[in-house]
């Protein structure tokens, strides 16, 4: 049985069901996640990425730090996420702030992508530009040959980001545009985290 939007109190509950019923309805990649960072110049940018963890300190992505998003969250940590379901006619707004994973998650999570994967992330120079595929195609064959034998290391510069969510709300779909519409904002105190929780006009 579904849980009534109104009836929870910690956001990453509710979450978690939704993302479930995500993963058994949608077509494609149930975890894709629009990315939203901002330029030095105030420049908003957004994307979209894979999630590939949560709990309830955060949200975590993977990426080159010497990509667009990556420089981009390095120096101005403030981010957002938008989840957007269309089979189930749901909606997941995130803010809140970006920071590293350690490199011991880090280099888990590198250790179980498949090895072209892996190759891939030694090949690109992720957002910079290139005179032509053949130049990409070129790297990879470098790095599949210098990495031919053994486990790939993974990169320095690649690694991933948790967005500490400070405020989550949850969009429901409801007939005549009379959505349902619930915002969680962080309280941290001594003990953790509490959640306060509104509801908000459609």
């Amino acid at each position: 049985m579904s849980i009534a939007i109104m009836d929870v109190t910690e956001p990453f509950d509710l979450f978690a069901e939704w993302l479930q019923a995500a993963e058994q309805s949608e077509i494609n990649d149930p975890s894709a996640v629009a990315l939203a960072t901002t330029a030095e110049n105030g420049q908003p940018s957004v994307r979209m990425v894979l999630l590939r963890g949560y709990d309830t300190n955060g949200f975590i992505f993977y990426t080159n730090f010497d990509s667009q998003k990556g420089v981009e969250l390095l120096a101005n940590p403030r981010a957002a996420l938008c989840f957007h379901w269309k089979s189930l006619r749901k909606q997941i707004r995130v803010e809140g702030m970006a920071t590293p994973v350690d490199d011991a998650e880090a280099d888990e999570y590198f250790a179980s992508r498949a090895r072209n994967s892996q190759i891939g992330a030694w090949a690109s120079k992720q957002s910079s530009t290139m005179t032509g595929r053949f130049e990409l195609e070129k790297a990879v064959a470098k790095y599949a040959a210098k990495y031919a034998i053994g486990t790939v290391p993974r990169p320095d510069y690649w690694s991933g980001f948790r967005i500490v969510p400070t405020r989550i709300e949850f969009w429901d779909d409801r007939p005549y545009r009379l959505h349902d519409r619930q915002v969680y904002s962080s309280i941290p105190n001594t003990h953790g985290t509490e959640w306060k929780v509104e509801k908000l006009y459609p």
